[in-house]
């Protein structure tokens, strides 16, 4: 019994699906983004000359949201871990920001408020369907978050006329308020999607 001829076309081998493990560095940095809040927030109440350097560390930890996720894409270091911890960094280093700013009388309390339950609202969604699937952070999210650090920003630093951070506060305010409606979609979408293969 002869073998059949060889085409040339069958795969050698299969490809091998490399497990990606939580602790790659896009993840370590998300981590970190989270332990420097209490730093940032001690840095915000120490006083006028402390300031800046509030500032520098606000910037640098909003910069590592940018980083993670360009070090997570390139280098496929996707995971579950990351889609989810990834975004309540940001909220814990927005919401800190913002409740801190309210404290010290320098930004309303309802726009602290505002933010805050839109933000709480889409991580309890995502924590909801979980089971359906993983909602990843979308790109008006990011352009929320952008504008949201902006805007804090601005905030922060000392003598910026108050109609420029009005302004772009209210462009942060208008994207998160359409971004939660966008993410109560997607999350009403994934369970209708998974609840029809699962044939509920």
């Amino acid at each position: 019994m002869t073998n059949p001829p060889e085409t040339g076309t069958e795969p050698l081998t299969q490809p091998v699906t490399r497990p990606v493990s939580p602790w790659n560095i896009a993840n370590v940095l998300t981590v970190l983004r989270l332990l420097v809040v209490p730093l940032f927030v001690v840095c915000l109440f120490s006083g006028p000359g402390w300031r800046y350097t509030a500032l520098v560390v606000f910037l640098l930890a909003s910069l590592t949201d940018q980083l993670d996720g360009w070090l997570a894409r390139r280098y496929g270091l996707i995971t579950d871990f990351g889609k989810i911890a990834d975004p309540i960094a940001d909220k814990a280093l927005i919401g800190a920001a913002l409740v801190a700013l309210s404290l010290l009388s320098e930004l309303p309390w309802w726009v602290t408020v505002a933010i805050l339950v839109r933000e709480a609202g889409v991580t309890a969604l995502r924590v909801a369907v979980i089971r359906h699937g993983v909602i990843p952070a979308s790109y008006g999210g990011k352009v929320k978050t952008v504008l949201q650090i902006a805007a804090i920003a601005l905030f922060i630093l000392p003598g910026v006329p108050g109609l420029l951070r009005w302004v772009l506060l209210g462009a942060a305010l208008a994207v998160t308020v359409v971004t939660g409606v966008d993410y109560v979609i997607r999350a009403v979408r994934l369970r209708a999607v998974a609840e029809k293969a699962r044939g509920e």
